[in-house]
């Protein structure tokens, strides 16, 4: 049994029939339409193409920049929403290097209250840019660079320390670091 709704569906289908029969409309021949069933040809990744020229040049060229290389002995840190160009140029050496501090020959306890009172005297100071030589670890028992890896973890748990990166070779290279500190 049909319903009101199959009713209606059927008297509207008529209703649209014979006003377009009345009208002069009439639908269009399917022989006008012709499909296209050839594959289409795959898209050309241009854009792939000019970087991987790019790419090949950049590595067969003679210029980089030693501050961009890491050879897993430095250290890096950079606190989010410091700028990449502020990083860069401390990685660099280009900051000018307010004071230093040397632990050579330090014990771990001392080295901990010796950064402490370093950071302390920095912030006090207003100084933006500092230097921390740690040593590379060739007079420890282990020859292991214990006060190294300390230096990395303490200066990541402070607050006033926004970047710190392993200083160039004229400056110590993986034996020393340069600090960014907040303005005091």
């Amino acid at each position: 049994m049909a319903s009101d709704d199959d009713k209606n569906k059927s008297d509207d289908s008529i209703l649209f029939h014979t006003l377009m029969q009345q009208s002069g409309v009439k639908p269009n021949p399917p022989a006008n339409r012709v499909l296209d069933t050839s594959p289409r040809p795959r898209p050309i990744p241009r854009q792939r193409f000019l970087e991987d020229a790019q790419v090949k040049e950049d590595m067969l060229s003679d210029a980089y920049d030693p501050a961009e290389l890491e050879t897993g002995e430095e250290l890096l840190f950079l606190r989010s929403g410091i700028q990449q160009t502020l990083f860069r140029r401390l990685r660099r050496g280009q900051l000018s290097i307010e004071t230093e501090l040397d632990l050579h020959g330090m014990t771990v306890p001392i080295a901990r209250e010796a950064i402490a009172e370093f950071l302390h005297y920095c912030q006090s100071r207003n100084i933006r840019c500092a230097r921390i030589i740690h040593g590379k670890g060739y007079g420890s028992w282990q020859k292991q660079p214990i006060l190294k890896i300390k230096v990395n973890h303490w200066l990541r748990q402070r607050d006033e320390v926004l970047a710190f990166c392993s200083a160039r070779p004229v400056d110590g290279g993986t034996g020393a670091v340069y600090v960014l500190l907040k303005r005091g």
